[in-house]
């Protein structure tokens, strides 16, 4: 017969056995969130990452009813932060703000601190961002048609700006060029306001900028807008016509916005964080505000997401490595 003393002694026996087995059970395993999570932009505070973040963590944190942190690792051309969060607990805490870029360093830097396809899970996407093609009237052009007849006549002399060597402003104008055959020639800039500044002074004539950049000069008709490089018209700039449907079909260069989180995160959680995100993104107002800084919402489960940055990383790579680009 089973006394109290026995009972007792039994345990006394079982339980460090059982304990130890749920001490090895994964951190991930626990109940998501169990804590506030992490979101880290691998960009210094107040670009257009930054504000996407930003705008998306307050209603994150709502419906996963812990706070949504955001923490900004700038430096190293998005490498720093890409690394902090490759190298991160797989549960769901940390998780990283990504842009078009993500899918542009691995062919830009012949070695990373992490494989960009291996290392991360998708999460969501955030939004679309168009560029938008812009001239300085001083060329007489109206279209990209118009742009790429003025380039023909006169190879290498028709001067371009970027906001800097290997991003997406410089890399929009080279995929132009190899698609129009075309040779327009390169100024990089420390920025896009500066890059704007100068074209506004026609020291260089065109730029692919940023929506939230060139939309006040476009409403002052101190740039012309030739075309948007997204593949349909931007809600932001809807009088503007695709550069593929404006004279060079085929186009399309996306200035996107998503998250990911370290590869080997649960499905589980990784569908729970895409339904937080896509909740975030539905208020009328966040869309807005979003639209404000040249962001189009876009609803897409993690599998669509993952497709696209595959695509991205195959696309760049055909641009950046026959030319032999690289960084600053």
């Amino acid at each position: 017969m089973l006394t109290a003393t026995r009972i007792r002694a039994g345990l006394a026996r079982v339980l460090p056995g059982a304990l130890a087995i749920f001490a090895v059970v994964p951190a991930h395993a626990q109940q998501f969130p169990a804590r506030p999570v992490r979101l880290v932009v691998p960009y210094p505070p107040g670009g257009a990452n930054d504000i996407v973040a930003r705008l998306l963590a307050p209603g994150m944190g709502e419906q996963l009813g812990q706070n949504v942190v955001v923490d900004n690792r700038g430096g190293a051309n998005t490498i720093i932060g890409s690394e902090l969060v490759a190298t991160a607990a797989p549960n769901g805490h940390t998780i990283l703000m990504i842009a078009a870029g993500h899918a542009i360093n691995p062919s830009l830097y012949p070695k990373l601190p992490y494989d960009t396809a291996r290392d991360f899970a998708p999460i969501a996407l955030v939004g679309d961002g168009a560029y938008v093609l812009v001239a300085h009237p001083s060329l007489g052009i109206a279209s990209t048609a118009g742009l790429i007849a003025l380039a023909k006549s006169k190879p290498g002399q028709v001067a371009y700006a970027s906001s800097s060597i290997g991003n997406l402003t410089h890399l929009a104008a080279e995929l132009f060029n190899s698609l129009a055959g075309i040779k327009m020639l390169h100024v990089p800039y420390k920025g896009g306001g500066p890059a704007m500044l100068d074209l506004l002074g026609g020291r260089v004539a065109v730029f692919f900028s940023t929506v939230a950049v060139a939309r006040p000069h476009l409403q002052t008709g101190r740039i012309k807008g030739l075309g948007v490089t997204t593949p349909r018209r931007s809600l932001a700039l809807p009088d503007l016509p695709t550069i593929a449907e404006s004279g060079l079909p085929g186009y399309a260069v996306s200035g996107w916005y998503g998250l990911v989180a370290p590869a080997a995160t649960p499905k589980a959680v990784l569908d729970r964080l895409n339904g937080v995100v896509r909740g975030a993104l539905r208020p009328a107002d966040i869309k807005e505000k979003l639209l404000g800084v040249g962001v189009e919402v876009v609803d897409a489960t993690p599998a669509q997401f993952g497709e696209l940055i595959t695509a991205e990383l195959a696309k760049w790579d055909k641009v950046v490595r026959p030319l032999g680009i690289t960084p600053e």
